[in-house]
């Protein structure tokens, strides 16, 4: 079988690629941004101590880390509407249920970094008369986030290939991008292809990137 590449030129790429490619650029920064929100929240509320917030936040958490992303885009996708009564588009169901389903891992990854604090800062903290939410804010997170960092962008990698999942319900994400030139241009496999490829460098790019910002973090410490 003789592949042709010949298809792709500038046309294809600001016709088809270009929106695919900004959707995915914008649901992975949404996504991270209201994950680690709703994550570092979740993380909080499990090592704040009180039955009454650790409860729900473990059986969301463990829960929605339970469940295949894929299923959990269904789901939201096929049955909100029904019982709103009311479609809400493929693209915020996307937004929607990422930013549900990345709240779970950021908060395991922020809740280790802040027991990754010595105790003894919380302890002097409390001992300058900071209340528990005063030492979260000025002296556990932003340290904790400064912990995390590669850890966090390392899940946002992830992120950023798991976007390639809403093709499921029909969002025009990178990949839908793709494979609509590939059926127009009569190749699909050549479209598939080229997807593989342009995921795979932007993936690595990143990893480089998160490596290098790992190094020069040590390197501080």
């Amino acid at each position: 079988m003789t592949y042709d590449f010949s298809f792709v030129n500038w046309g294809v790429v600001t016709g088809f690629l270009l929106k695919g490619f900004v959707f995915s650029l914008q649901l992975t920064v949404v996504a991270m941004l209201g994950g680690i929100l709703f994550g570092t929240l979740l993380a909080l509320m499990r090592l704040s101590g009180k039955p009454w917030l650790v409860l729900p936040a473990s059986g969301y958490v463990n829960t929605m880390r339970s469940i295949p992303l894929v299923m959990v885009i269904l789901w939201f996708y096929l049955l909100i509407p029904f019982l709103i009564g009311k479609p809400i588009g493929a693209e915020m169901s996307a937004v929607i249920t990422f930013i549900a389903f990345e709240a779970a891992y950021f908060s395991e990854i922020m809740r280790a970094g802040i027991q990754s604090i010595p105790r003894g800062q919380v302890f002097a903290g409390q001992a300058l008369g900071m209340t528990y939410a005063q030492n979260m804010r000025l002296i556990i997170l932003p340290q904790a986030f400064r912990n995390m960092l590669p850890v966090l962008l390392t899940q946002t990698i992830i992120l950023f290939q798991d976007t390639s999942l809403v093709y499921a319900i029909g969002a025009y994400d990178l990949l839908k991008g793709f494979a609509n030139a590939g059926k127009i241009y009569g190749r699909p496999e050549e479209a598939y292809l080229l997807a593989a490829a342009v995921y795979f460098v932007i993936c690595f790019a990143l990893s480089w990137g998160v490596k290098r910002l790992q190094a020069r973090i040590a390197i501080v410490r």
